[in-house]
C-alpha cells in the first residue's frame, strides 16, 4: 500500500522547484502525493532560511505540522535552507522532526524516508555542489496556471556582505544548455506556457562552465520551443545586464518586456558596504537605456532599507531615487542581521523601530507611483494568461505580461464566454487600484 506524502514548499521560486523536483522523485510506486496534511503518512517542510521574518515562517509550519503527528502523520522531515543552517537545533528543539535534510541533499530522500520509518534520524547537509536536476521528473504545483519556473543555475558567487545564501546553496553551477532545453521542452509538453528563468543571478549564467555569459544564446534555443509563448526573466543583477541581453529582450516576441533587477540601495557607499558592484550613476544610466531600447519594459527591483550605517541622508536619497527612477514594482526588505554574514558585526545596527519607519515610507511612495502607472494603463488592451477564477465566481483573474506570478498584483476580469487556466486571452482595463487591475475580455483567443 502506498504511503501517503504531503509536501510544503515555503520561500522562493528557486525553492518552489526543488519543491516539485521531490515530488517527482516520490510519485513512483510507493508513495501517493496528498495536498491534505490531516491524511499525510509523511510531511515534508522544504523550508527557507535567507531572512528573520523568513526563519519565523519556516519555525511555525514545522510547529503547525508537528501538530500533525498526533494523528496520521507517522514522519515529519525538514528540509532545504534553514535545515542547512540549522540541523542541530532544529534535531534538540523539536523533538516532533524525524529528519534533516540539506539544500545539497534532495536526491536522497527516499532513503531518509526508509530511515526515519526504520527509527533512525538521519541528519544530512553539507553537499552544497551536489544538487543536479538535469535528470529525473519534476510534479508541477503551477501547472493548471499555465506558468512554470526553469531554474538555469544554483547557488551563488556574489558574496553580498548581507547574504548567507552563497554558505546554504555552495558556489554558482550554471546547468548545461542542452538539459535545460530539453527540461523546458517536457514543461510545454505538460501545456506551459509561460517559462520563468529563475536563479540566484540569472544574468551571470554560463559564465562558469562556458566561460562566457550564455543567457542570450539559452534564450534563444527556449524560445525554439513549441508551445512556449512567454519567457520571463527574474533576478537580473545590474552590473551583468549588456547590450546584448537588451537587444534580446526588445527584439525576441516571447520574451517578455519584464525585468526583476534587484538594487537594494542607491548610495554609493551603502552598496560598497553591501559588497555589491556598481555605482548609483551607473544604474541610472542603465534604466535609462533600457527604457529606451525596450518598449513597454516593467522594471521591478528590491531594496534593504536599515543596513548597518545607513544615516538619515543616506535613507533620503534612497527616497530621492525612487521617486526619480519610477519602477513599476518594488519591494521592500528591512535588513535581517544575519548571523556568519560580515555584516552582521558591522557597527552602527539601525533599531528595528527605525527600520520598520524607513519601510513604511518607501512602500508609501511606491504606492503613489504603482496607483498612477496603473491609471495610465485604463483603457489599454493587454494579453493575458488565465490563472482561475475568483472566490465570488463572477470574475477570472490572471496577469498581463507586467505582472509576475506570486510577487505582483493581478488582473480580474469578466467574460461572455466560459474560459479555461493557461489560456490567453486580451483584456481591456476598465478600472485600477495600487496593485491590481479590472477588465473585461475584449476577446477569447482562438488558441
Amino acid at each position: 500500500m502506498k504511503k501517503k506524502v504531503g509536501l510544503v514548499s515555503l520561500g522562493c521560486p528557486k525553492n518552489l522547484v526543488d519543491s516539485e523536483a521531490i515530488l517527482g522523485m516520490l510519485g513512483g510506486d510507493n508513495y501517493e502525493i496528498t495536498n491534505n496534511k490531516d491524511e499525510a503518512e509523511i510531511i515534508i517542510v522544504n523550508t527557507c532560511g535567507f531572512i528573520e521574518s523568513a526563519k519565523q515562517e519556516s519555525i511555525n509550519t514545522i510547529l503547525e505540522m508537528a501538530e500533525c503527528k498526533k494523528s496520521s502523520c507517522r514522519v515529519l522531515i525538514v528540509a532545504g535552507c534553514m535545515a542547512e543552517r540549522y540541523r542541530e537545533q532544529i534535531i534538540r528543539e523539536i523533538p516532533e522532526v524525524d529528519a534533516v535534510v540539506g539544500t545539497g541533499n534532495y536526491g536522497e530522500i527516499i532513503q531518509v524516508i526508509e530511515k526515519a520509518f526504520s527509527g533512525e534520524k538521519p541528519v544530512l547537509y553539507g553537499k552544497l555542489d551536489g544538487a543536479d536536476y538535469s535528470s529525473g521528473t519534476r510534479i508541477l504545483t503551477t501547472i493548471g496556471k499555465g506558468y512554470a519556473y526553469l531554474k538555469i543555475a544554483e547557488g551563488c558567487d556574489n558574496c553580498c556582505t548581507y547574504c548567507i545564501i552563497p554558505s546554504l546553496r555552495g558556489r554558482y553551477r550554471s546547468r548545461r544548455i542542452e538539459d535545460l532545453t530539453e527540461e523546458a521542452a517536457k514543461l510545454a509538453n505538460q501545456g506551459v506556457k509561460e517559462l520563468i528563468l529563475v536563479a540566484q543571478d540569472i544574468t551571470r549564467y554560463g559564465t562558469d562552465i562556458y566561460g562566457s555569459r550564455k543567457l542570450v544564446e539559452l534564450i534563444q534555443k527556449l524560445s525554439l520551443i513549441e508551445g512556449i509563448e512567454w519567457i520571463r526573466l527574474l533576478y537580473s543583477y545590474p552590473e551583468e545586464i549588456d547590450d546584448s541581453l537588451i537587444d534580446e529582450v526588445a527584439s525576441n516576441h516571447k520574451v517578455v518586456k519584464y525585468l526583476d533587477m534587484p538594487i537594494q540601495h542607491s548610495k554609493d557607499e551603502i552598496l560598497r558596504k553591501m559588497g555589491r558592484r556598481g555605482s548609483s550613476r551607473e544604474i541610472k544610466e542603465l534604466i535609462k537605456k533600457m527604457r529606451e531600447r525596450i518598449p513597454g519594459l516593467v522594471l521591478r527591483t528590491s531594496l534593504i532599507v536599515g543596513f548597518p550605517g545607513e544615516q538619515e541622508e543616506d535613507f533620503q536619497d534612497l527616497c530621492d531615487f525612487v521617486s526619480e527612477v519610477e519602477f513599476d514594482r518594488l519591494g521592500v526588505f528591512t535588513y535581517s542581521r544575519e548571523e556568519g554574514t560580515p555584516a552582521a558585526k558591522f557597527k552602527s545596527q539601525v533599531p528595528k523601530r527605525i527600520k520598520e519607519e524607513r519601510y513604511r515610507k518607501v512602500m508609501a511612495i511606491q504606492k503613489e507611483i504603482a496607483l498612477r502607472k496603473n491609471h495610465e494603463r485604463l483603457g489599454k488592451v493587454y494579453r493575458a494568461i488565465v490563472e482561475g477564477v475568483a472566490e465570488d465566481g463572477i470574475f477570472y483573474y490572471g496577469r498581463t505580461y507586467a505582472e509576475a506570478p506570486e510577487i505582483d498584483g493581478v488582473v480580474y476580469f469578466t467574460s461572455r464566454e466560459p474560459l479555461n487556466t493557461g489560456e490567453f486571452v486580451d483584456i481591456r482595463v476598465l478600472n485600477v487600484d495600487e496593485y491590481d487591475l479590472i477588465g473585461e475580455v475584449l476577446y477569447e483567443s482562438s488558441e
